[in-house]
């Protein structure tokens, strides 16, 4: 099924193929991750099947630790919408909050322990 999301003024845009049924989520407890709160996705996508469309240059990037995974978020409204892992760099994750159409109220979730690494 093809997905479409966004940051929320719209200028950080992303879609992808994923799940027929997105059912569950991740949770992080890594310094960051515990302040955004975000639902992320289960499944990794490769750089080449997550498309962007990025307005006004509005895509930043804020790295810490051992600057290895990059959480992408826009510079115009704050929003998260995706990062590159740090467990598997090139591959992504995307904020499911930023999804239409997907309730992360809803949704099961694993947490993982990224507070250990």
């Amino acid at each position: 099924m093809k997905y479409q999301g966004s940051c929320h003024c719209g200028s950080v845009s992303f879609e992808f193929e994923g799940p027929d049924v997105i059912e569950n989520g991740i949770r992080c407890n890594c310094s960051i991750c515990k302040r955004k709160g975000a639902v992320m996705s289960s499944f990794l996508l490769k750089a080449d099947e997550l498309q962007r469309a990025i307005k006004n240059d509005s895509l930043q990037t804020y790295q810490f630790g051992r600057k290895v995974a990059k959480h992408h978020f826009c510079k115009e409204c704050g929003m998260y919408t995706f990062h590159e892992t740090f467990r598997v760099p090139g591959s992504y994750r995307v904020n499911l909050g930023c999804i239409d159409g997907v309730d992360v109220f809803n949704l099961d979730y694993e947490l993982f322990d990224g507070a250990s690494l």
